[in-house]
C-alpha cells in the first residue's frame, strides 16, 4: 500500500501534510515529493511514468494557480490521480479548482475541494480498500467513530443546562 503525494511548491506542504496524517492513520506508505509541472515538466512527467513500476498505486497532485500538476501526472500514468486544488492569493483558489476539474475526456482526475487534503487521503484509502480487505475494514471503523463522534457532540450540545459543562475562556 503505497500512495505518492505530489505538489507544486513547498507552500503547500501545511495543506498536503493532512493527507499525510491520514495516510499514515491507516498504515499507508507515502512518499511526498516537489514537482512541478511548469517548472520540472521533465520530471513530472518521469515520475508519473514510472510511479507504478515504483510500487506506487495512487497518486494525489496538489497544486495551485493555473493548478495542471494532477493533469500533467494523469495523462502519464495509468493509476488512479487525487487532484487537490491549493487556495490561491488571487482567486481563493476558484482558479485551482477549476485547472483540476476541467480534465478533457480520457484523462480523469479525482478532484476534492479546495485545500481538501484530508478527503484526498481519504478517497486514497477509499481506492486502495478494493484491494487490500484490512483498509475496507478500516474504513468502515473510521466512518463509525466519526457518526459516534458527531452524535455524542449532538447530545452534549443539546443536554439540558444544569448537565452542560461549561468552558471557561480564562
Amino acid at each position: 500500500m503505497k500512495v505518492a503525494i505530489i505538489m507544486g511548491s513547498k507552500s503547500d506542504y501545511p495543506v498536503v501534510q493532512k493527507a499525510e496524517d491520514i495516510l499514515k492513520h491507516f498504515n499507508v506508505e507515502t512518499e511526498t515529493r516537489i514537482i512541478s509541472a511548469h517548472r520540472t515538466p521533465r520530471v513530472a512527467e518521469d515520475f508519473a511514468a514510472t510511479a507504478e513500476e515504483k510500487g506506487f498505486e495512487v497518486i494525489i497532485a496538489a497544486a495551485g494557480k493555473a493548478a495542471h500538476l494532477a493533469g500533467v501526472l494523469a495523462a502519464t500514468t495509468p493509476l488512479p490521480v487525487i487532484g487537490i486544488p491549493m487556495k490561491s492569493s488571487t482567486l481563493d483558489g476558484l482558479d485551482s479548482l477549476l485547472s483540476v476539474v476541467q480534465m478533457p475526456k480520457g484523462v480523469p482526475v479525482a478532484t476534492v475541494a479546495v485545500d481538501g487534503a484530508e478527503n484526498a487521503g481519504l478517497l486514497a484509502v477509499q481506492i486502495l480498500s478494493t484491494k487490500y480487505p484490512q483498509l475496507r475494514q478500516a474504513i468502515k471503523d473510521y466512518k463509525k467513530k466519526m457518526e459516534e463522534d458527531i452524535i455524542k457532540l449532538d447530545e452534549e450540545f443539546n443536554a439540558p443546562p444544569e448537565q452542560k459543562v461549561i468552558i471557561s475562556d480564562k
